[in-house]
This record gives C-alpha cells, structure tokens and sequence, in this order.
C-alpha cells in the first residue's frame, strides 16, 4: 500500500543529489525471423557472474525518453544487475505502430506478439551464453513491452522473475498460460491508455499457475507515471522493481 510515508521518502529520494547517470558499456545485436536487433547493455561493477535484466520498452522506443528508462539502468547495475535494453521493433513495427490508427495499432500488434517473443527469446539466450552471467535473468517490460515481457516469461522457463509496469498478458496468449514467474505489476488507477484491469488480469493469470505476484496500484497515477522527474513515485516504482528482482534473481 502507498501512503503518505511512502511519497514522503520518494520525495526526498529526488531532492537528493543525482548519481552520475548511466551509460551502456556495450552494444550488439541479436537476430530473430532474419531481423537483426540492436541491444544495449548496462553492466554492474564486478567481475563476478551476475543476474541480468532484459527491458522491453514501450511502443514509443527508448530514444523519446531514454533518461526515464536509464533510472531502472542506474537502479539495477547499482544492486549488482547487469541491464540489457532490446530494441525489439523493425522497421516495419515502428512504421505500423507510429502511423495507424488506435484499432489498427492493436490488431497489427496482435500479429506481432509471438514475432517479438521469439526475439526476446534470442536476446535471453545470448545474455545467458555471455561467460559474466550467473544463469539468472529476469524481463522487465513497460506498456507494449510488457505485453511482450508477459508473453516471453509464459513461454521461456529460463525466465526466472518477471516485471510489467502499466501493462498486462496479449489476450490471445491468456486461454494458454500453464506457466510463469514469480512478477510484480505496477500500474496506476487513473491509467487512461491501459485499463488496471489487464494488470488484475495477469496477476490473476499467475496465481492460478501457482506464480508468487504482486500487484502495486498507485492511486491517481495515469500511463507512464512513473517516467516524471518529479513525481514521488517515481523512485518508488524504481526501488520496488530493484527490490524485486534483487531477491528473485539471486542465486
């Protein structure tokens, strides 16, 4: 539950001085369905084996907000994770996705999630075969790109946690999940772009597999609440995932 305490120490969270930000160490590709993907990676301090987190960014990319999606970077390699961002979309995606009406832009990504899966798929086996990985990887996804995250976690035991920030499972997908991860939902109540409902849903999904959840709703927060500079939340939404896979990606 968030209370005021909570905001409170969010707060005091972002007048705090800004650690220096994040830049990715490394950048490579990873193929899938003959498309070559761009992935970035983050790496934690160390030269011990470590967990990793692939993030699935929303249907608008990184580049538009990448400060917002560098903070999970920051938080995550800071508790030791190494990051990976995918950039799962085509050209063809981001032409579909940037210049279609709303139906058009559901029913295209209908057709697309199995696509995107098997390419998350391809980046979680190149992040395991890299001699720093401990074996432990976790997905975290943000709107569209949770979708995708669910979706790769019900089909890929190799996934071992499993986050989605204002998001939920593709429906096609629900009627087949046998399996998934324990996960953590975030979502805002006053979310106008993605019903809390699709979030309740997948919750709901993973406790009738036998999942560990965790559902967040945060009062009066809408789609994306937790990209603001200045909103309380933020780090708080930061600091739960962190958490999350923290104790879930542990060896």
């Amino acid at each position: 539950m968030i209370t005021r305490r909570t905001a409170l120490a969010g707060l005091a969270t972002l007048l705090s001085p800004i650690a220096a930000r994040g830049a990715p160490g490394e950048e490579f590709n990873v193929t899938s369905g003959g498309d070559s993907l761009s992935v970035s990676r983050y790496a934690a301090a160390g030269s011990e084996r470590r967990p990793a987190v692939i993030v699935l960014h929303g249907a608008r990319g990184i580049e538009l907000r990448a400060r917002a999606y560098e903070r999970y970077a920051d938080a995550l390699t800071a508790r030791g994770i190494d990051t990976y961002f995918l950039r799962y979309m085509t050209p063809a995606d981001m032409a579909a996705l940037t210049s279609a009406t709303h139906e058009s832009r559901e029913a295209y990504e209908t057709t697309r999630f199995d696509g995107w899966a098997d390419t998350v798929a391809a980046a979680v086996t190149a992040v395991l075969g890299r001699s720093d990985s401990s074996g432990r990887i976790g997905l975290l996804g943000f709107s569209l790109g949770s979708y995708i995250a669910a979706e790769a976690a019900a089909r890929d035991r190799r996934i071992a946690a499993l986050a989605v920030l204002y998001g939920g499972m593709p429906h096609a997908m629900a009627a087949k999940i046998k399996h998934l991860p324990p996960l953590i939902a975030l979502h805002g109540e006053a979310d106008k772009n993605v019903p809390i409902a699709e979030a309740r849903q997948l919750v709901a999904l993973g406790k009738s597999v036998g999942a560990e959840t965790e559902f967040v709703p945060y009062p009066g927060k809408g789609h994306g609440f937790d990209f603001s500079e200045t909103d309380p939340m933020t780090p708080d939404a930061i600091d739960r995932v962190t958490r999350f896979f923290q104790a879930k990606l542990a060896v």
